[in-house]
C-alpha cells in the first residue's frame, strides 16, 4: 500500500498569553503560519499541509489562509484538538500525519527524510523527536494510531495535549524516539511563541536568518542565540526544559 504524508496544523486565535499566534508576524509579509508552511512545502515526502481551524468567528481568517494557499481544512471543537488533527487526516486521505504546531516556526528539519524513511521501513505506528530546543519538535503518526487515540482517550487526552494518550499508552503502539544531536542538545533554548517576549526573541531569529528561510538549520539558530544572550534571558521565565516521552525504541 503507498504510504500519504500530510501535515495537520491546529489553528485558532485564542489564547490567554498573546492573542492570534499563528497570525503574529516574524517579518513584513511573513507570519509564523507562513514560515510553518514555507517549510512544510519544503520537505520531502508531505503531499500537503491541512488546517484543522477551531470553530468560532474569531477562526475564520484561517480559512482565508488556507484558500489563498490552496490548501485543505477542516473546522472543529476547539477544545477536541486531537478530533481536528484525525479529521485533517481523514480529509486528505491521510496513511500518516506529521504534527508540528502552529506557534512554533522553526522546526528541527535536519532528521526529517530519514526519519520518514524509518518509520516507513520499520512499520512504527508513531516516530517524534524529544529532549530538543523547546517548540522546535515534530511528531509523526500513522493515521490509525490517531484514530486510536481519540476513540480510547478522555477529554484530557483530545485537549491541546493531544499527544498525551500515546506518551501514557507507549506499550499500544510502536514508537521511535528520536533524540537530540550533540550539536542541537540544548533545552536550554526556547524557541515557541507564547507570550511577547518569545515573539521577540522568534523575530529576530528570523531577522538574521531570513535569507535562509524557511529551511534554517536548528544548530545555526542556537549558535547565535548563544551570542544573543539578552535575547535567551527574555525567555528564560518560560523554559520548561523536560523530555515528555518514554524512551521506546530511541535513537
Amino acid at each position: 500500500m503507498a504510504r500519504k504524508l500530510i501535515a495537520a496544523l491546529a489553528c485558532r486565535s485564542g489564547g490567554s498569553r498573546l492573542y492570534g499566534k499563528p497570525l503574529q508576524p516574524l517579518a513584513p509579509g511573513t507570519t509564523i503560519l507562513d514560515q510553518i508552511l514555507d517549510t512544510i512545502d519544503a520537505l520531502p515526502a508531505i503531499e500537503t499541509a491541512v488546517l484543522g481551524i477551531s470553530e468560532g468567528a474569531e477562526n475564520l481568517i484561517f480559512i482565508d489562509e488556507a484558500r489563498k494557499r490552496g490548501i485543505p481544512y477542516v473546522l472543529g471543537d476547539e477544545r477536541d484538538v486531537l478530533r481536528r488533527l484525525v479529521d485533517c487526516g481523514r480529509v486528505a486521505g491521510a496513511t500518516d500525519v506529521f504534527r508540528v504546531t502552529s506557534e512554533c516556526p522553526f522546526i528541527w528539519t535536519e532528521p526529517f527524510v530519514q526519519a520518514w524513511q524509518d518509520h516507513v521501513a520499520n512499520d512504527h505506528d508513531i516516530t517524534v523527536t524529544d529532549g530538543l530546543p523547546e517548540g522546535v519538535i515534530f511528531e509523526i503518526y500513522r493515521q490509525d494510531a490517531l484514530e486510536h487515540c481519540h476513540a480510547n482517550g478522555n477529554e484530557l487526552h483530545r485537549s491541546e495535549m493531544c499527544s498525551l494518550y500515546a506518551r501514557e499508552h507507549a506499550d499500544e503502539f510502536r514508537l521511535k524516539v528520536l533524540l537530540p544531536t550533540p550539536d542541537v542538545d540544548r533545552p536550554d533554548i526556547r524557541l515557541t511563541v507564547d507570550n511577547a517576549e518569545d515573539l521577540v526573541l522568534c523575530r529576530e531569529v528570523y531577522k538574521h536568518f531570513q535569507e535562509q528561510a524557511p529551511l534554517i538549520p536548528l544548530a545555526d539558530i542556537i549558535e547565535f542565540l548563544d551570542c544573543q544572550p539578552e535575547l535567551k534571558a527574555l525567555v528564560e521565565p518560560y523554559l520548561t526544559p523536560v523530555r515528555i516521552w518514554p524512551d521506546g525504541n530511541v535513537d
